[in-house]
């Protein structure tokens, strides 16, 4: 299990090079210069060349992209062209907002997708069954960004009931009122995972029904629902353990939509300011951030569903004694 996750580790290593490799390639080749945001009428040429060398971005791309890999391997990501600010220090300050909106969505997902995908999967071809199936295509179709402008126009324009943005009412400083804050972005940014994972499990919950353990159980007198949570519901989380670490990119990508329509102040609404401002320290930044916790997020469940199945356990073992 050791050597296992020592490898495992270790072969993450050059996913990020190749990542960050590809990210500021891409970045360089955008159009336009980011020096144009901070020239002004009558710079000479040793003036324009100053900004240059103090952001480094002068040399060639190869010279560019080895120099921000030295600062980064330090654990400097450079400064913001826009704010004139640390990059890390930018990011540390909005990363706990992203991270309370980013676990409230997944915990929300797995709480509301889980007794969903079992009922689902328990009444197959019944009607419980197609009303849940129905809930998780729209689930899965419904673009974050209108349900996000169609939450605000309902339930703060209209009705009053929720605040339209922000993280805190000014001058307020409760847990209620963060809480009320975290509402809407938190459904609209867990509902694609929610129905994501409802399929899933109905889908495994149907296989595993057709097991013959599951058969032998019943044949001897134990309950449906008995057999569905103590048997059942083991086996079927095992796959939704490895979605979960896929999918926590996912939560990353939507937060930079849902932050920015809900005013959170997190990382994706930074990321979308610096986008706009071609702040491309900070762009890059988030790029890696984002490549990093879809790494972690695999490694993690990778990990996870070793210690889950004692199946995959007993073949690393094989494996690591060869």
């Amino acid at each position: 299990m050791k050597n296992y996750i020592i490898r495992r580790f270790l072969q993450l290593i050059p996913v990020i090079i190749l990542v960050s490799m590809l990210s500021y390639l891409i970045i360089q080749a955008a159009p336009g210069d980011p020096i144009d945001n901070y020239s002004k009428p009558g710079m000479t040429q040793e003036q324009l060349d100053a900004i240059r060398q103090e952001y480094n971005l002068d040399g060639s791309v190869v010279q560019q992209y080895l120099t921000w890999a030295g600062h980064v391997v330090k654990g400097d990501f450079g400064t913001s062209l826009y704010q004139n600010r640390p990059v890390a220090e930018l990011i540390g300050e909005r990363l706990p907002a992203t991270l309370m909106l980013m676990g409230s969505a997944l915990l929300l997902s797995l709480i509301v997708s889980i007794p969903l995908g079992l009922w689902a999967g328990l009444k197959k071809n019944k009607l419980t069954d197609n009303i849940i199936g129905i809930l998780s295509y729209l689930g899965i179709s419904i673009p974050p960004f209108w349900l996000a402008m169609i939450f605000i126009i309902i339930f703060a324009l209209k009705l009053h009931i929720l605040p339209s943005g922000g993280m805190r009412t000014v001058n307020v400083y409760t847990n209620i009122d963060v809480i009320r804050h975290m509402v809407m972005p938190v459904i609209v940014l867990s509902l694609n995972n929610t129905a994501t994972f409802t399929r899933y499990i109905r889908s495994n919950t149907i296989s595993q029904l057709e097991e013959d353990y599951v058969l032998t159980a019943i044949a001897k007198g134990t309950s449906r629902p008995k057999v569905l949570f103590r048997h059942v519901l083991k086996n079927c989380l095992l796959p939704i353990i490895t979605l979960a670490g896929i999918n926590i990119a996912g939560l990353v990508c939507g937060s930079f939509v849902v932050e920015t329509v809900f005013s959170w102040p997190g990382i994706g609404r930074l990321a979308m300011d610096a986008v706009n401002s071609r702040d491309y320290p900070i762009i890059m930044g988030f790029t890696m951030f984002s490549c990093i916790i879809l790494l972690l997020g695999n490694f993690i469940a990778d990990i996870l569903y070793a210690v889950a199945d004692p199946r995959i356990r007993q073949g690393m073992g094989k494996t690591n004694g060869r």
